[in-house]
């Protein structure tokens, strides 16, 4: 499957002569997408979106989704732009997903007078592709996508630039697999680290910073045994936001020290991925300091890469040395090259201007069988820029899979990925909240109104932020108390899971006694609260009568089903309860 994001993948079929209307509104769009990159890193594994609204050549308001179950972009922008909204336009660098409530991408354009908007890409998943085009459409609003309707030089580009803002997303939706990215820092003469093994510091403290915000972009860093044993890195994104990737080390025999940086989880979680049944002892070492560890059968990068699409990664970036890139490459999981880190989703590498010689030095990328120069993998779409006193070459390697995702038909996608199947009679499973039923997650954007111990209403913004925050109600501890305000407060269900887990294990004391106990009843409560209030998800959840519910994460054994369906199910069993209770209060 190609995905090339060179600009003659992005070529129309039909190019209009470019006019002054066109080169206007494709800056617009080019805003859209460049205001919705600030989410990058915080919204995954959802897309990135932005609007702007214009009149003429006046933008009347601007947004974009800091994380999922935030204010929209759309509904930022209108209030930004109040009654100039009416009759305006407005771009979006990619088409809305949610089309129920009053405080949904389409909803707020309807509600502000806005008479036109203009897509740049159609959504990605099939379920919702089409989806908030055709309900603007049914409200009257004119609507135009960039590529179809739109179509000229300039077009072209601001469709390139909405293609890349969301690039993660598009080619899981096309591949099955995350988005990959390659980070090395090199020497002029092409060398990671000394002879001796000695790497630090090769690059510029500016391209460093770099590093942080590209870990701060994605959803999990991997390095090989031989970086945890060499450097000891701990691999923390250290840019002072809320998300923080997931650490994987790759070690087939777990030849690995038993005190390590990585092993620290107190602020990120580690993940080691090694061969069925390595080192059973350090295995257990490992999961006493709270690291998992999952095996596999034969250890590969596609297999890793594989696991990683059903934990719901979109973007991982590769830190590995030579050893273990070759391989990557070879597997065709590698489509961003950073011989250091870039500000956007590109092709990226670093040279730092020193020289180090030596025969045995470690170059970037070990053997790939390559023996003639005209079979070396070239990098489309290549730019330059300095950063410090390094230079940063990026670009894509070739082949690349193509950018527009295939859309597989029912079958093709029940044989791909049962997570996302339409049509499965006996068992519907879900996951994350892209999925078809994903709003049966507990991570779906549904504002709660639970009752509280004085006997009041308080506003919840996902049942997972409820959940996370009951942990440390009625604690007689300060912390305990600004735990509670801290997640509900945090602006992402996702930001609210890592402060509610992290809480829980840097203070155990701080969790009330009968958690484990109460924390069915606690999901049970807000469960029926949101599918009570929302009629949709009402009817979502009634439309599954007779089949098996199943909450689809690999990782959690105890709400989810498991990896091997090893898993408890409580939250599919919780919903499926409900169901019977709803369909018996409607006979």
């Amino acid at each position: 499957m190609a995905f090339s994001i060179a600009a003659a993948a992005f070529s129309p079929a039909i190019i209009c002569k470019a006019n002054n209307n066109h080169t206007l509104e494709a800056n617009y769009i080019k805003r859209a997408a460049e205001i919705a990159d600030k989410s990058a890193g915080f919204t995954s594994p959802h897309p990135n979106f932005g609007c702007v609204i214009a009149v003429g050549n006046n933008v009347v308001g601007e947004g974009f989704l800091y994380a999922q179950g935030t204010k929209c972009a759309e509904l930022q922008a209108v209030e930004e732009g109040g009654e100039l909204c009416r009759g305006a336009t407005a771009f979006l660098n990619m088409e809305p997903g949610d089309c129920h409530g009053d405080q949904t991408s389409v909803s707020s354009l309807i509600k502000a007078g806005i008479s036109r908007v203009v897509v740049g890409v159609r959504h990605p998943l099939q379920h919702l592709r089409g989806k908030g085009i055709r309900s603007l459409r049914h409200q009257g609003l004119r609507v135009d996508v960039a590529g179809e309707d739109l179509q000229s030089k300039a077009i072209q580009e601001a469709l390139k630039s909405c293609f890349l803002v969301n690039a993660p997303l598009l080619y899981r939706a096309a591949s099955r697999v995350p988005f990959s990215v390659l980070k090395y820092a090199m020497t002029l003469d092409g060398k990671i680290a000394a002879s001796s093994g000695h790497a630090s510091w090769i690059s510029s403290k500016q391209s460093r910073n770099r590093v942080f915000e590209l870990r701060g972009r994605s959803d999990a860093v991997i390095v090989g045994g031989n970086t945890v044993r060499r450097d000891d890195p701990r691999l923390t994104a250290r840019h002072g936001g809320g998300h923080f990737p997931v650490r994987i080390v790759m070690s087939q025999t777990l030849n690995l020290p038993e005190v390590a940086n990585l092993w620290d989880v107190s602020e990120a979680r580690t993940i080691v991925v090694t061969q069925r049944g390595a080192r059973r002892t350090f295995q257990k070492l490992l999961a006493s300091k709270g690291v998992e560890v999952v095996e596999f059968d034969i250890l590969n990068p596609r297999d890793v890469m594989e696991y990683c699409y059903d934990r719901g990664y979109l973007s991982i970036l590769w830190e590995c040395g030579g050893t273990l890139t070759a391989p990557a490459i070879s597997s065709g999981l590698i489509h961003q090259l950073y011989t250091e880190p870039a500000r956007c989703m590109q092709v990226f590498a670093f040279v730092a201007p020193k020289i180090i010689g030596g025969e045995n030095a470690p170059s970037p990328v070990g053997e790939l069988g390559m023996v003639e120069m005209t079979q070396a993998l070239n990098l489309i779409d290549v730019s330059y820029e300095q950063i410090g006193p390094d230079i940063l070459v990026s670009g894509f390697l070739q082949p690349i899979p193509d950018l527009t995702p295939v859309i597989p038909s029912a079958n093709e996608t029940s044989a791909i990925d049962p997570s996302v199947t339409l049509y499965d009679a006996d068992i519907i499973f879900f996951y994350k909240t892209w999925d078809p039923y994903g709003a049966f997650s507990n991570f779906s954007p549904h504002l709660l109104r639970m009752l509280d111990e004085n006997g009041g209403y308080v506003k919840w913004p996902t049942v997972e932020h409820y959940y996370q925050a009951r942990k440390f109600v009625g604690v007689d501890d300060p912390l305990a108390r600004d735990s509670v305000e801290q997640i509900k407060h945090a602006k992402s269900p996702e930001e609210a899971a890592r402060l509610g887990r992290t809480m829980q294990r840097q203070h155990i004391n701080l969790v009330r006694s009968d958690w484990e106990t109460e924390k069915i009843d606690v999901m049970y409560r807000a469960l029926k609260c949101k599918f009570s209030i929302y009629p949709h998800l009402n009817s979502m959840l009634l439309s599954t009568a007779g089949s098996v519910l199943v909450e689809a994460s690999p990782h959690d054994l105890f709400w989810g089903g498991g990896r091997d369906g090893e898993g408890l199910n409580y939250l599919g069993r919780l919903l499926m309860q409900l169901r019977s209770e709803f369909l018996g209060e409607s006979s």
